[in-house]
């Protein structure tokens, strides 16, 4: 690595202890990228099936099911069966599945509020654009 890559390495790798640490604050271990967002997707979509979070996603029900099989074995989420139709379950947030979504909330507004005390309003702007860039070439 040149000198440039290694300072970002050595800030990026700072960056991620921090997050992971206010991350793991619910003591969740094994709760991955993945199932964080089927967590915020059902807290958002209360009573949403596994077909349509599948739908959503675009990625296939038996995938579906086994992220679900994992939040629902660590009482991240409860599933339940519609009353409208039978033959489906609808999915809702626990407590705990709840506590992971508002503490990275609270953790992400904190990170923007410092973000915003600590830098110009050009430079946030152009953090930013380069974090957004960087986003979609690892995507």
């Amino acid at each position: 690595m040149n000198k440039s890559e290694t300072s970002f390495y050595q800030v990026f790798t700072d960056l991620q202890c921090f997050i992971l640490a206010n991350m793991n604050r619910g003591n969740i271990h094994g709760v991955t990228a993945t199932h964080y967002n089927l967590i915020e997707y059902v807290y958002r979509h209360r009573g949403v099936t596994a077909k349509q979070i599948a739908e959503a996603f675009q990625i296939s029900q038996a995938a579906v099911s086994k992220q679900l099989k994992f939040l629902t074995e660590n009482k991240l989420i409860e599933q339940q069966q519609s009353a409208a139709d039978r033959r489906f379950f609808e999915l809702t947030v626990t407590d705990a599945g709840r506590y992971i979504i508002d503490n990275s909330e609270n953790f992400r507004e904190g990170m923007a509020k410092k973000a915003s005390r600590t830098l110009t309003k050009e430079e946030l702007k152009t953090l930013t654009s380069l974090l957004y860039k960087l986003m979609q070439q690892v995507k």
